[in-house]
């Protein structure tokens, strides 16, 4: 069983995974098939007998002896052995009759092509009911209202499309079918190839989820490009893609940016469109590049494939014309990227040997005379600058110029620079050879220099991205400290009344107990009381209203500020009440509360969280007071967060910039404030009662963090615990953290891992032997490879619905915590089984700990779902052998010479 530096073994995806029957089928049944000249069943019947699958194709159709020359059976019972996959084309009412005979004759997949299902209303919603009753957990089904699916890999074409995709390494997924059958046609006039070619439909089974997990396995897959109009599961689809956009790049069109287009989607696919910038938040955390049009797709696909990724968004131009480096200047800065500012060492460089009349300034025009040489020179000037992260070559034809001879000395550049670069070879017939050049070598080359700086922004966008994923956080609070039962009493006390308003005085407390300052608060219920706690409490106070019902004070005067003696605050309250009063009623007045004035010197800030109807609970940062709505300055993100996490949200704002110090004033505490989101969205998903929670302000300076007022409003009652919206992210597992103590005396805290954790994990594996590292990966691993950051990270900032790793720690001399033991259960994909790993530190073993562990382990795999837990093992690990099989694991008496022992245990 491996350690914490192995991802798991797993099964070989392409010989184990449910959903090779649609895409590796080797039958297929066509019901409908038909020889209708221009009828779908016709269509998809010839392209499955002309593409060279290999697998036995059987046309049912009760009415004919053969189509198209192959035998017919009347039914799916008669068929002579049972296929794989069954695809069908029949009216949308004869399809739940015919998906429950081959679920019956135990065909395990199925693409239903037909329309008519929810998109054509209640009657069609009710037909994909029963559909799903019918197939559920007996057969995985693509579908309905779908193209249809090929695997031009293996010559597949289970589609009406008029044509077959070329083979290739793209997996393209799409809702749309005419869409499909539009970049079908692109591709082939473009030699493009795909490793899959799916129409989705309404995706009633099979999802994006789904299918990003299915070709994220597949090895012939390099790139996932997605057309989406809903998101089917939102968690299962962003557990896949943080998955796998550690390795592949995720490229996704989303319609329905503005409201008519989302309505559009809404009534184009049945299925709800969602918050189109909770979306994009979604799609940040994941690593998954959203682009805004079809060319951008196939844009970025060609550039990931041949050109690393840019560290930053600053980018170096050399032109050989003023103009179209202005216009590259312009979309690059409408797209968020940064001019390069050149480096003296450039400047000199590009000074010694460019003509007195160059541009001195990036753009770097190099002029309309300029040479091949002079192209290649500053190419190199510029790709040693580290203050640039990519370059652009833009070049136009004159009189002077040869395009195709300065691609050919371009071309050697391609690769080898560490940095992305892309070229803009303008113009007609003169320039195609040299662009068609540069395309070969491995620069992607277009006609116009701002299509070239689009995609540079995509590129430098999807790589900040992708190092959100990779980079460590530091430990905020990780749950330590939280009172909880104070946070659920007033919740229940609430709700215990028949309210679904918090207070402002309730709001503050159960802000107090996730360690978010708030300004003292009390309650006064006549002017009396009022003056007295403002006496108590110093002036100058602030009296807010004391409400029930009402949460936005200031809409009825229920705010009066700097009140510096005891009769202003008599009279406030008087006016506080007659206002009330006067606007909405007096039952909505239960008195004032009383605060001090607190000292506006900071920033106003917001932070917010309400309920997606796709995605749940979303969290909101941004500028804070009166103004909010007005100046819309504000970033939305997922909970739960970490530092790192935290810090990304708010770099999306303008106020992050003011809040690092401007103009000589000092920066807020930024630890700080990470700290406060971190423990924010803590609150947020250990209480899914709240529907939504505002603070505003909460004000930020130097010195302190303060919410000066809060809002909160729960989930009606009558809403179960078990519907409350849930996190599409999964939060930490806390309930299966907790303490062991051994035979020996010796007390361990055992828990899941965090990403916090990787320093310990660093630290872990220089404690283990080459022996224990030995049997843990039947043979040496060396030390760096094992401690390498980017490894150690995707180990430690796990998915918890994919894996769970238990870490196990105890108190080192020093007093601090020394990480000792990892256990890991990873699901195989398509599986409901999962893969342990398990290793124990030199120092900790024989003291029953691997017991131990193990055994949580198995509790949690119950708990989980998991079917069945297997293990492989060196054949002289006799430790790890005799824990398993003392807890009911099957293994082989004897193993294979220089293969694993695999044991399992059925759950």
């Amino acid at each position: 069983m491996n350690d914490i530096a192995d991802a798991p073994i797993g099964l070989n995806a392409r010989d184990s995974h449910p959903l090779d029957v649609i895409f590796r089928p080797r039958g297929v049944a066509l019901v409908g098939a038909s020889e209708r000249p221009g009828s779908v069943g016709r269509t998809v019947m010839w392209n499955l007998l002309s593409s060279p699958f290999g697998g036995t194709i059987y046309p049912v159709n009760q009415r004919r002896s053969n189509i198209l020359g192959v035998r017919t059976y009347p039914s799916l019972a008669e068929l002579p052995e049972r296929p794989d996959l069954v695809v069908v084309t029949t009216p949308a009412p004869s399809v739940p009759a015919i998906l429950r005979e081959a679920v019956e004759a135990g065909i395990p997949g199925g693409i239903v092509i037909s329309a008519g299902f929810k998109e054509a209303g209640p009657e069609g919603i009710a037909l994909e009911r029963e559909i799903a009753e019918i197939t559920a957990g007996k057969m995985r089904i693509i579908g309905p209202n779908c193209l249809g699916v090929m695997n031009p890999v293996i010559g597949l074409n289970a589609t009406f499309a008029a044509r077959s995709a070329k083979a290739g390494s793209v997996a393209f997924l799409s809702q749309s079918g005419a869409l499909c059958t539009a970049v079908l046609d692109w591709s082939l006039k473009e030699n493009v190839g795909f490793s899959g070619f799916v129409s989705m439909g309404s995706m009633l089974d099979v999802d994006f989820g789904t299918l990003v997990d299915y070709y994220g396995n597949d090895p012939q897959t390099k790139a996932i490009v997605v057309y989406m109009e809903s998101i089917g599961d939102p968690q299962r689809f962003l557990s896949a893609a943080r998955q796998v956009s550690l390795d592949k790049p995720i490229i996704v069109i989303k319609a329905g940016r503005t409201a008519a287009a989302a309505k559009a989607a809404a009534s184009h696919t049945g299925s709800l469109t969602g918050s189109d910038e909770v979306l994009d938040a979604a799609f940040r955390r994941v690593g998954v590049l959203r682009v805004n049009g079809i060319d951008d797709v196939f844009d970025m696909t060609d550039a990931l494939a041949k050109q690393p990724l840019p560290k930053g968004k600053k980018l170096c131009i050399v032109t050989n014309a003023g103009g179209p480096g202005v216009l590259a200047t312009d979309a690059l800065s409408q797209g968020g990227g940064e001019l390069a500012e050149l480096s003296a060492e450039s400047m000199a460089a590009f000074d010694a040997m460019l003509p007195p009349m160059w541009s001195h300034n990036n753009p770097v025009d190099i002029l309309g005379d300029a040479e091949p040489e002079r192209y290649a020179k500053c190419l190199e000037i510029a790709a040693r600058d580290p203050s640039i992260d990519g370059m652009l070559v833009i070049m136009t034809p004159q009189g002077m110029t040869n395009p195709t001879e300065i691609a050919q000395h371009l071309s050697l550049y391609a690769q080898n620079l560490g940095k992305p670069v892309l070229a803009s070879w303008m113009g007609g017939d003169s320039v195609a050879e040299g662009d068609d050049l540069l395309n070969r070598a491995g620069m992607p080359s277009y006609a116009y220099p701002d299509t070239a700086v689009r995609v540079f922004n995509y590129m430098w966008k999807y790589s900040e991205a992708l190092a959100g994923l990779y980079e460590t956080p530091s430990l905020a609070t990780a749950g330590d400290g939280h009172d909880r039962a104070a946070a659920q009493a007033i919740i229940g006390s609430v709700q215990a009344e028949g309210r679904t308003i918090l207070t402002e005085y309730e709001s503050k407390k159960l802000l107090s107990a996730y360690g978010i300052a708030t300004t003292p608060t009390e309650i006064a219920t006549n002017p009396e009381a009022a003056a007295a706690l403002a006496q108590g409490m110093g002036f100058p106070v602030v009296l807010k209203l004391h409400s029930l019902t009402i949460t936005h004070k200031t809409d009825v005067g229920g705010v009066i500020l700097n009140l510096r003696d005891a009769e202003a605050v008599a009279e406030a309250y008087a006016k506080i009440k007659a206002s009330v009063t006067e606007k909405v009623g007096a039952e909505h007045f239960q008195g004032v509360t009383v605060q001090p004035m607190a000292k506006l010197d900071g920033y106003e800030l917001i932070l917010g969280a309400s309920v997606d109807p796709q995605f749940g609970p979303v969290l909101l940062f941004g500028s804070g007071g009166q103004l909010v709505e007005v100046f819309s300055d504000k970033a939305l993100g997922l909970p739960p967060l970490n530092t790192t996490l935290a810090r990304r949200m708010m770099e999306k704002t303008k106020i992050y910039t003011a809040l690092k110090g401007v103009r000589g004033r000092a920066s807020v505490d930024m630890a700080a404030l990470e700290g406060l989101l971190v423990r924010f969205s803590e609150l947020i998903v250990e209480n899914p009662r709240i529907a939504e929670l505002d603070i505003n302000p909460l004000l930020a300076s130097p010195e302190r963090l303060l919410a000066l007022d809060a809002r909160i409003v729960l989930h009606p009652a009558e809403i179960a615990d078990a519907d409350l919206p849930k996190p599409a992210i999964r939060p930490y597992p806390i309930q299966y953290a907790g303490t062991w103590t051994s035979a020996k005396g010796e007390t361990f805290t055992i828990r899941p891992v965090r990403p916090e954790d990787e320093p310990k994990a660093f630290d872990f594996h220089h404690t283990l032997s080459e022996e224990t590292v030995r049997k843990r990966h039947l043979g040496p691993v060396a030390l760096e490879d094992r401690i390498a950051h980017v490894r150690l990270t995707q180990l430690c900032f796990i998915d918890y619905d994919r894996e769970m790793a238990l870490v196990a720690f105890r108190k080192a001399p020093d007093g601090k915590d020394e990480m000792v033991a990892v256990a890991r259960l990873s699901k195989l994909p398509g599986s409901d089984d999962a893969e342990l790993n398990v290793v124990i530190s030199d120092s900790a073993q024989h003291q029953g700990l691997g017991t131990e562990i193990t055994e949580r382990m198995i509790r949690i795999a119950r708990a989980e779902g998991i079917t069945a837990i297997v293990a492989s093992l060196a054949e002289d690990n006799r430790d790890m052998r005799k824990i398993i099989e003392g807890l009911a694991f099957a293994i082989p008496l004897a193993c294979a010479p220089d293969e694993p022992c695999l044991a399992r245990l059925p759950l």
